[in-house]
C-alpha cells in the first residue's frame, strides 16, 4: 500500500476538508483544528495554521506546531499534529504530537504508520524524547503509540503518558 506523509500547505484541496468534517470536531482528547463550517472558512483558516508552522500570529500560550496528512493511495486518511516544544500544559495533555485517523480508515494500520512517520519529523526538528497522552480509555491509540516505542511514564486522572526515545 503506497503511504505519503505531506506537509500543510495553503492551498490544500477539498479532499482535507472532507476528511476534517468527517473526523469532527474532535475526539479522545484530539481536537481537530481543522474542523470548521464552510469551505471557504476552511481555504482562510490554512494560511493561518501555516504560519503557525514557523510561530508567526501564535495565541498566547502556544508554540509552534507543523500539521501532516498521511495519504494512502492517494486519498487522505488521517492527519497529525508535531508541536516544536513543550509548555506546561502540554506535558499534562496534549504532548508533542496529536494524531487523528478519519473513522473510515480506521483499524488498517494508518494510526501506527502516521506516528512513525511523526516521529521521524520530530526527529528531524531536534527533538530526541518525545511525549504523547492519550485517555486511558483509548485502547487503539494506547496500542499504536506502544507499537512505536511509548513507554508509559505515568496514568494520571485517567490520561496516560507516554515518552518515546528517537
Amino acid at each position: 500500500m503506497a503511504m505519503e506523509l505531506r506537509e500543510l500547505t495553503v492551498s490544500e484541496g477539498k479532499e482535507i476538508y472532507e476528511m476534517a468534517r468527517e473526523i469532527g470536531a474532535g475526539e479522545n482528547g484530539f481536537v481537530n483544528s481543522l474542523y470548521i463550517a464552510g469551505y471557504s472558512k476552511f481555504l482562510r483558516l490554512l494560511p493561518v495554521l501555516r504560519d503557525y508552522s514557523r510561530g508567526v500570529g501564535l495565541p498566547p500560550g502556544h508554540v509552534p506546531q507543523t500539521l501532516y496528512f498521511l495519504y494512502a493511495e492517494g486519498r487522505p486518511v488521517g492527519y497529525g499534529k508535531l508541536r516544536h516544544r513543550l509548555t506546561d500544559s502540554l506535558r499534562v495533555t496534549g504532548g508533542h504530537i496529536g494524531y487523528c485517523i478519519r473513522p473510515a480508515a480506521r483499524r488498517l494500520g494508518y494510526g501506527t504508520a502516521l506516528l512513525a512517520e511523526l516521529l521521524d519529523k520530530a526527529r528531524g526538528l531536534g527533538i530526541s524524547r518525545t511525549l504523547l497522552t492519550c485517555n486511558e480509555d483509548n485502547e487503539g491509540s494506547r496500542r499504536v503509540i506502544e507499537r512505536n516505542g511509548g513507554h508509559m511514564a505515568e496514568l494520571d486522572n485517567r490520561y496516560c503518558r507516554y515518552w518515546i526515545d528517537l
